[in-house]
């Protein structure tokens, strides 16, 4: 939504040290990746060097992680804040898809230049207590203000007539900058490709929405990394 209704140069980075499936859902295209980018970072003295290691998802330029997982988990901090620096050089909007291990290296990287975070539960037992514990983790470790300025995203895929939805986000309102339910959609459940345009009018504007709130934090610096 960002990088469609927005006229800055966008990408997203899969930092997923588990060999994530973001590329898979958004262009269809690992054939590089963020690996091969890496091996020749020295060489990226223009966007289209760059660009040779992304693949379009519409207007969205899209970094996918290294798929074998064993070399994934070489990813770390000096790494990803290595790939950052050069993007920063290129892109207005950097995403980042963290996955969600908080503790590996490259998490740190992604806490250290990030502008906004995102944190994704759901109104569920499970959903909203992982996402209630990493905003517990956040305030542990000293990202007190990084916690109190995200976004919680609560993904309505699944519902139960026993979870009191507005309790749950009036819970994390009282704990953040902001909460966006993204309703169930078919085309999203299916785990395929997304296609915005197969989105249900619903989900495209929830999805807006949370484009607009980002958006809200930009001018800080030129590239706003997002976890």
């Amino acid at each position: 939504m960002l990088a469609e209704h927005r006229g800055d140069r966008a990408i997203v980075l899969d930092a997923n040290p588990d060999a994530g499936t973001l590329a898979d859902r958004l262009s269809g295209d690992t054939s590089v990746t963020v690996r091969d980018l890496l091996n020749n970072l020295g060489a990226a003295d223009a966007l289209t060097d760059v660009a040779r290691y992304t693949s379009l998802a519409g207007r969205l330029q899209v970094l996918a992680s290294e798929q074998d997982p064993a070399m994934s988990e070489a990813f770390n901090r000096d790494e990803y804040e290595r790939v950052c620096k050069v993007l920063a050089r290129f892109y207005n909007i950097i995403i980042t898809d963290s996955g969600t291990g908080l503790v590996h290296s490259a998490m740190e990287g992604t806490l250290a230049l990030a502008d906004s975070l995102v944190i994704v539960g759901a109104p569920t037992v499970d959903g909203a207590s992982r996402a209630s514990k990493t905003l517990d983790w956040l305030i542990a470790h000293g990202h007190e203000a990084q916690a109190a300025g995200c976004v919680v995203v609560l993904s309505c895929d699944r519902t139960s007539s026993e979870i009191d939805v507005p309790r749950v986000r009036g819970h994390f309102e009282a704990r953040c900058r902001a909460v966006v339910e993204i309703p169930h959609d078919p085309h999203l459940a299916t785990g395929g490709r997304i296609e915005l345009s197969r989105l249900r009018p619903a989900t495209q504007d929830a999805f807006l929405g949370l484009a607009a709130l980002l958006a809200d934090g930009f001018g800080a610096r030129p590239a706003a990394p997002v976890g």
